[in-house]
């Protein structure tokens, strides 16, 4: 092998959402089955220079890394995916790196020379992925373009890449174009003519795709295959299918039995014939054969985008594989229980999870969650502005502090149970100026988190502004919600247990976020085991009271024959 590293570039073409970061985290995943050491790169043609202010809405949710980088999901499922820990520097953006330039501008770094796109911006993409690259000691880079061909925003980075393939050896750079090809309803037929136009746009910017991953709700047709590899003049074991899949997990073994990876391995002249993966098999065989069901409900104010809460979604995968259990995830929103009550939404449902976010709009119902949960036993689990709701939720309903809030929500309110961080008061920009990334925990002995964690020190994620507030931690504790786990030096409270409760566990923390297949986040694990418990609680109470109206009508009929006789 050679020592630099190998780049493989995943465009896209016709419309966004087609799958680009999964396939790539797909050939990444199998890469390293295979031995390699593979990182992986999101461009984000948008102005943002993070992810940290954008609205879930628009674009899903905001994953964190360990440095606190506020990045695009796509991040989330690399690090899923190739089970490693990225930075802030494995997501470009357009903003990123056109404020990079400018810096460098005002320095006086370019010593007089008018600036412009190209060389400099493309000079700039092209050193932030090299960087990557070579900080990675990776044998193989996976670069995301994000967006579509042909998208104005997309342009500088398109040209930065070709210029990269350029000053690149032939051998040690791929293109991969992700297209669509879909189904006309009335003649059934899968059509090429969106890969052809696609592949177009690709070529008059000058690049030629060496392989290309068609999308589509069935797999490819021998003759459909045939026809892109001539149209698109790319060979036919290079044009893969990629259908639509019950779960993401199982796309690395679609690709991989289409003879992808050895055909990459081949371009790149490496030799890595042997295959480890009985980890991933083994968590993917699980997903395939639960042995219990539970039904989870997920009470947020994005609910409608399920991308919102995707690192939520997966951990309870990741939890359900490892304790064997089919999740299902029950919708809710907030708003909704405001208007109808908690049993018309939460009835029946074995667990309760409240996730973070920002706002006070929602929070009454995610309250009225909590308190369900609380007070009928429902195995919970709140992150984040979870967590910190239900501590007002507990200071309001337990404590009676009426009128008890978060500073976020009431400057006036008479009991601040959840105030903003002391760093943060003088703080007036938004974005990258929260609490971010990991920070050191310290559990107590004897409590529910020690027992998930298995030791007193760990390491989680954050993304927050508001703490709970030290005047009222005596009175919270003493009414039985104890903190368990806390910052080193005691001041920042990261773990709320309800004393008698079966599950009833808050933090502060992102556990979610460092959820990997092999190594469930320990919370959503807890949640899924407890739920587990429940529900067959459940189904023995509704057993035994089936049985006992048959025993009162046989009492019955005894007495009715004693009569006659």
């Amino acid at each position: 092998m050679s020592k630099k590293t190998k780049y493989i570039f995943v465009t896209g073409g016709v419309l966004s959402g087609l799958g680009k970061g999964i396939t790539a985290s797909s050939i990444g995943r199998n890469l390293r089955s295979r031995g390699l050491k593979v990182t992986a790169i999101k461009i984000d043609p948008y102005l943002n220079c993070d992810a940290g202010t954008m609205n879930p809405y628009q674009h899903g949710e905001v994953y964190v890394m360990d440095d606190g980088g506020e990045v695009d999901l796509d991040l989330g499922n690399y690090e899923r995916f190739l089970d490693v820990n990225l930075t802030r520097e494995n997501n470009i953006t357009t903003g990123k790196a056109y404020l990079t330039v400018i810096e460098k501008e005002r320095r006086g770094d370019y010593l007089g020379n008018t600036v412009q796109i190209i060389p400099h911006v493309t000079n700039e993409i092209k050193d932030q992925i090299k960087r990557v690259a070579k900080a990675s000691k990776a044998d193989v880079t996976l670069v995301e373009l994000g967006g579509t061909v042909g998208d104005i925003e997309s342009m500088p980075f398109m040209e930065a890449v070709r210029q990269l393939h350029m000053e690149t050896y032939a051998d040690d750079c791929l293109f991969i174009h992700t297209t669509l090809v879909p189904v006309m309803g009335v003649v059934g037929e899968q059509k090429t003519k969106p890969t052809q136009h696609s592949v177009k746009e690709l070529r008059a910017i000058g690049i030629q795709p060496d392989i290309i991953v068609a999308r589509g709700a069935k797999p490819l047709r021998k003759e459909i295959t045939k026809k892109i590899s001539l149209f698109c003049d790319v060979p036919m074991e290079a044009v893969v299918s990629a259908p639509d899949a019950e779960s993401i997990y199982y796309v690395p073994e679609i690709l991989e039995k289409q003879g992808l990876t050895d055909y990459i391995l081949g371009r790149f002249n490496i030799y890595a014939p042997v295959i480890n993966s009985k980890k991933w098999d083994k968590f993917v065989y699980n997903l395939d054969n639960p042995k219990h069901d539970v039904e989870i409900a997920i009470v947020g104010k994005y609910t409608h985008l399920h991308d919102s809460y995707m690192s939520h979604l997966e951990a309870l995968n990741h939890a359900g594989s490892d304790s064997k259990t089919r999740v299902k995830v029950r919708w809710v929103e907030a708003t909704d229980i405001e208007k109808k009550g908690a049993e018309k939404h939460l009835g029946g449902v074995d667990g309760v999870l409240i996730p973070g976010g920002f706002g006070e709009r929602g929070t009454g119902g995610k309250m009225m969650s909590a308190t369900y949960a609380r007070e009928n036993g429902i195995p919970f689990l709140g992150v984040c502005l979870g967590f910190q709701l239900a501590v007002i939720e507990f200071a309001r309903n337990v404590l009676d502090y009426e009128g008890a809030n978060s500073s976020e929500f009431d400057e006036h309110t008479k009991y601040p149970v959840i105030d903003l961080l002391p760093e943060q008061r003088k703080i007036k920009d938004m974005g990258a100026t929260m609490r971010l990334g990991a920070n050191p925990i310290i559990l107590k002995k004897n409590s529910k988190a020690h027992d998930l964690y298995k030791k007193l020190k760990i390491s989680e994620r954050h993304r927050h502004r508001y703490e709970v507030n030290h005047e009222y931690i005596k009175a919270i504790e003493k009414a039985g919600l104890k903190f368990t786990g806390s910052s080193p030096d005691g001041r920042r409270m990261e773990v709320a247990e309800l004393k008698g409760h079966p599950y009833y566990l808050a933090t502060q923390f992102h556990p979610e976020f460092k959820s990997r297949p092999a190594n469930p986040s320990k919370t959503h694990l807890g949640l899924v085991f407890a739920a587990v418990k429940y529900s067959k609680s459940k189904s023995d109470t509704t057993s035994k009271a089936k049985k006992k109206p048959a025993a009162k009508k046989a009492t019955t009929k005894k007495k009715a024959k004693a009569k006659k006789k």
